[in-house]
């Protein structure tokens, strides 16, 4: 643990503003140029605030006024702000998927703090792949970082029932092309679905990713729970602002916070809030730019023996908003006190046993006792077998019971545009028996590895009331979706997995307590098939899609890029200041 604090000369800034020099005369004069005084930043830490607001990205609207708040803060402090602007992932309008631009936002974040004459970081984001890209390129640099969350928007409200973003629209949607509610319900819904700035109000990937952040100790206590809309969020900000400039001066850095056992911790609190199926991925990712080894047995074992104490929708039946009135991450966490590693240092400079002393939770129905858990283990679970030999990943708490153990003819999709063009065919052979297969949605095939996971349930099943049954893909799916569904097939079908090869009609079979999924074809069988398949060409063949298709992970990798992760090679060194 760090004892002595950093003196001025030893801030990386100095070399850019301190030498008596011509360059240094340089950056001081531009400095100068913009209105600021050398009192400004003479002898002080520079603080880089990467924000990823953008009108492109609802979820972060507020995030110009945060960063206002956080050089508050830094100035309050002692510290110098920069506000350094970067890629934008919004969830909602960004194509193909932001999961294929989560790589680039961590290069940029990255870069931008190695560049400049940074000596701590504020990253700002929320929605679901900035949290993430912004974290996974502090690790890398490896300078004091803090993150300010964007927090959930407030709850949604249609006819005096709370909406959830999300998780209520596939719902709705369902009920829409089933005939349960009119269009004029479904306009209605449109208007009050979404209420203010913020992320998703339900346990989606927005909402995991800020609460994984916590428990990994990149954020003050409590922060990831405030919604973006509440006047404690600004008020959080400007205390990151000041905390910031400390923990630069103590020279506390992400590899000084990281463990494999704050990995475990953000595992253990991914399976007991009934996390998103993309932390996995994410987690995975962020723990290789740590250099901390991790694989998806690692997730199974400690699923196996966490309880889901979040009654949070699309696992449960509250909002977001519910949960910090409860109580927030720290009540939830406190609740978890006997099974996590209560010494892992966090950004406050204390351990997380101490951060989360004293949490109270304060409605009980939201976050629940252990012995009152919503499933008493396996919120996620990693199933294997002959058609996911790397693993794929199934969120048994939001599908149905019925569906867990499995066993059904396969109905193929060969890529999205072929299961969007007959889904709703009334003539579709399909039951509710049926095992839906999209193949072409993995890293390399969608793609990107797009949200295709939650495939439609056909429309003929749902005006016989079926509203769940198997699906199985190499893509991802939205943490506000919910059904069983059976994500990132580990090797993707366009490198040739296992699932390539499967045939409608094929026998497949899912069994989640036993962990295994596997299809009824012999192994000569499917040699014959492998003999007769060919790879679908790369769609890109220049710019970022080209670095992106030739350097992505697979799935059960974190689909990270190859010469990103933390053995790829020796540390990038510091820039010459010439």
């Amino acid at each position: 643990m760090t004892t002595r604090r950093k003196t001025s000369e030893e801030l990386r800034s100095h070399r850019w503003y301190g030498a008596d020099d011509l360059r240094s005369f340089g950056h001081r004069s531009r400095t100068k140029q913009m209105g600021y005084a050398s009192e400004d930043w003479a002898g002080k830490p520079v603080i880089g605030i990467i924000n990823t607001w953008s009108e492109a990205n609802s979820c972060h609207f507020h995030l110009r006024q945060r960063a206002e708040e956080v050089k508050r803060g830094v100035w309050q402090a002692g510290g110098y702000p920069i506000e350094m602007p970067a890629i934008s992932l919004g969830e909602v309008l960004m194509k193909p998927t932001t999961m294929m631009y989560r790589n680039l936002l961590s290069m940029e974040t990255e870069e931008l703090l190695r560049s400049n004459p940074i000596d701590g970081a504020v990253l700002l984001g929320g929605c679901d792949k900035n949290i993430p890209g912004l974290l996974m390129g502090a690790i890398s640099m490896d300078i004091p970082a803090i993150v300010v969350p964007a927090g959930p928007m407030l709850r949604g409200n249609w006819r005096g029932k709370p909406l959830g973003s999300g998780s209520d629209v596939w719902k709705y949607w369902m009920e829409l092309k089933s005939g349960g509610i009119q269009n004029a319900d479904w306009d209605e819904m449109e208007d009050g679905i979404a209420r203010s700035f913020g992320t998703c109000m339900v346990m989606g990937t927005a909402a995991t990713m800020m609460s994984m952040a916590e428990t990994l100790g990149f954020t003050l206590p409590g922060a990831s729970s405030i919604p973006a809309a509440d006047s404690n969020h600004a008020r959080m900000a400007s205390l990151v602002g000041r905390r910031v400039v400390d923990m630069v001066w103590e020279d506390l850095k992400p590899s000084d916070i990281l463990s494999a056992k704050s990995f475990d911790n953000a595992i253990r609190a991914l399976m007991a809030m009934g996390g998103s199926t993309n932390g996995v991925i994410h987690l995975v990712a962020l723990a290789g730019r740590a250099g901390i080894p991790l694989t998806l047995d690692r997730f199974d074992e400690i699923a196996r023996t966490t309880p889901l104490i979040a009654n949070i929708r699309p696992s449960g039946q509250y909002l977001m908003e519910d949960f910090f009135y409860a109580g927030g991450l720290r009540a939830f966490l406190e609740k978890l006190r006997p099974m996590l590693n209560l010494d892992a240092r966090t950004v406050s400079g204390k351990t997380l046993g101490e951060d989360i002393a004293g949490a109270e939770t304060l409605i009980p129905d939201v976050i629940l006792d252990v012995d009152k858990a919503l499933k008493a283990d396996g919120a996620l679970a990693i199933v294997k077998g002959n058609l996911a030999p790397d693993g794929a990943v199934i969120k048994p708490a939001a599908a149905e019971p019925r569906l867990h153990k499995h066993s059904g003819p396969a109905l193929v999709f060969e890529d999205y545009n072929d299961m969007a063009a007959r889904i709703d065919d009334p003539n579709l052979d399909v039951t509710a028996d049926t095992v839906l297969v999209l193949k072409q949605s993995g890293p390399l095939g969608g793609p990107g590895m797009p949200e295709w996971g939650m495939l439609p349930i056909p429309q003929k099943l749902l005006k016989q009331g079926v509203r769940d049954m198997v699906r199985i893909s190499d893509g991802r799916m939205s943490g506000t979706s919910y059904g069983a569904c059976v994500l990132h097939v580990s090797p993707e079908s366009h490198v040739g997995g296992p699932l390539a090869l499967v045939k409608t009609g094929d026998i497949i079979e899912l069994d989640v307590a036993a962990r295994t999924l596997n299809m009824k074809v012999s192994d000569e069988e499917l040699a014959l098939r492998r003999a007769g398949w060919k790879q679908q060409p790369v769609v890109y063949g220049r710019g970022y899609g080209f670095i992106f298709t030739k350097h992505v992970q697979q799935a059960d990798k974190g689909c990270d890029f190859d010469f990103l992760r933390a053995d790829a090679g020796p540390k990038v060194p510091e820039p010459e200041i010439h």
